[in-house]
């Protein structure tokens, strides 16, 4: 997948985008005295994430924990190579159905998880 790094960077940015909503919307909900910009959060979520390459998937790490898996090979029997599949555990996807291909751009995806 190393020639699709540019796909793959854009997924981290959708997730680092929607944990940026979060953190503007929490900042803003809690009175001005208890007010803390959410800019250095947004970066340590940023620079937290992280991509582990094995044989059938990349897996997506925020803060250590799994996030996300993306398959990473052309021979699986059920999904295509892109495909995002949902954390099932730290070390394996759920493999009941895709979340989306990061080929297509035409998914969602949370900071907390693929949905």
């Amino acid at each position: 997948m190393k020639n699709n790094d540019l796909f793959l960077d854009n997924y981290l940015g959708k997730i680092t985008e929607d944990f940026k909503g979060f953190a503007e919307r929490s900042s803003k909900a809690v009175s001005k005295d208890w007010y803390t910009d959410p800019a250095p959060r947004i970066k340590e979520f940023a620079d937290k994430l992280e991509t582990k390459f094995g044989n059938k998937y990349i897996k997506i790490l925020s803060g250590g924990s799994a996030h996300s898996f993306i398959v990473n090979t052309d021979k699986d029997s059920k999904f295509k190579k892109g495909d995002i599949l949902m954390a099932a555990s730290w070390s394996a996807p759920a493999r009941n159905f895709p979340r989306g291909n990061i080929f297509d751009d035409n998914y969602n995806v949370r900071w907390t998880g693929a949905i």
